[in-house]
């Protein structure tokens, strides 16, 4: 053990490369970055040498199978297509072998018979990237899923009950693309007051803008309708007692709550990463702080970056990051996660 980290050490200490510390195989495989109730993190290096495009000169396609709840993407190669598993990376890839007449609709009929249809990751509650690397030397493509399903569930309840409890105290993030049509569609529904006032819970950890003013429209024509019906009543003298003076009163006290925008201080000294970063990047932080501000948020943010790589971050990121800034933090914690991926095995 003791002879093992020395030699890795070495290493470390010697600047060498990445590729001596990952292992070969790893190209055209997939791994679990991260595996977390709310968030799994999956990703994949393959050698892009022989990729041929499937479909609308794209070297990629995603399919998923929703019996085994099993998202896949699909690559071809010079004599093959191949189906790699996105969520279960030790599963076998499946391989169908092609010939000079083989379409992409015959490969999707076979597939559709495995129980896999194409998708976009979108659509099941995953965001996606991919993009051209340079891995260990191999020029390859890129490929990242992280499925927020689980998360995703979890916010369409309280949105479609409006009941912001099960995610008060939820801290991982869920991307806006994943739940702000959802949101939308039962903020234009919400009609009381305890309705908008949990929406806004809603909408604050989600980091969306509240817009009360939409459902607003509903109330006001509903207001017309009272005031135009009391107009009628005063001119024939006759009562209507179709809506209550309660009612009215009730739909005219419902007032669109003022969105308001966090202090200074608070972002200097309680925000979180995500939270500030996103911040940062506003479009309207120009017209909120000052130069000297803005610079001292930024140098915070890179502060709250640090921490998060050295807690979080894989032994792969932590590496690259010290080849760069030799900080003894980031070597003192590779070897920690070094020693227990010794020990694990």
């Amino acid at each position: 053990m003791k002879k093992v980290l020395l030699f890795l050490s070495l290493l470390l200490l010697n600047s060498c490369s990445l590729n001596s510390l990952i292992p070969i195989e790893q190209v055209n495989k997939l791994q679990t970055i991260k595996y977390s109730p709310y968030m799994k993190h999956y990703r994949g290096y393959f050698a892009r040498t022989d990729l041929q495009p499937i479909k609308n000169r794209k070297k990629y396609r995603f399919f998923y199978n929703k019996k085994e709840k099993d998202l896949a993407v699909l690559l071809q190669r010079k004599n093959k297509y191949i189906l790699y598993s996105m969520f279960n990376s030790d599963k076998k890839a499946i391989e169908i072998k092609k010939n000079s007449k083989t379409r992409y609709r015959h490969i999707a009929k076979i597939l559709k018979r495995k129980g896999y249809h194409y998708t976009l990751p979108s659509s099941i509650g995953c965001t996606s990237n991919v993009g051209l690397r340079l891995y260990k030397g191999v020029k390859t493509l890129l490929i990242e899923v992280k499925d927020y399903s689980y998360l995703q569930n979890i916010y369409k309840e309280s949105i479609r009950s409006y009941n912001a409890t099960k995610i008060k105290k939820i801290k991982t993030r869920l991307p806006k693309s994943l739940i702000s049509s959802y949101y939308k569609h039962y903020e234009k529904r919400a009609k009381t007051k305890t309705q908008f006032k949990q929406l806004q819970i809603i909408a604050s950890k989600l980091q969306l803008k509240y817009r009360g003013t939409k459902t607003k429209t509903n109330i006001e024509a509903k207001t017309e309708k009272i005031q135009k019906k009391e107009s009628i009543k005063e001119a024939t003298k006759e009562p209507i007692m179709e809506d209550s003076e309660e009612e009215a009163a009730e739909i005219i006290i419902i007032e669109e709550p003022k969105e308001k925008s966090k202090p200074y201080i608070y972002y200097l000294k309680e925000a979180s990463y995500e939270e500030l970063n996103d911040y940062l990047y506003a479009s309207k932080i120009n017209n909120d702080f000052s130069y000297d501000q803005y610079n001292k948020l930024k140098s915070r943010c890179s502060r709250l970056k640090e921490d998060e790589l050295l807690k979080n971050g894989s032994l792969e990121d932590l590496i690259v990051a010290y080849k760069k800034n030799k900080d003894r933090r980031y070597k003192k914690r590779i070897m920690t996660l070094m020693k227990e991926v010794q020990e694990k095995e």
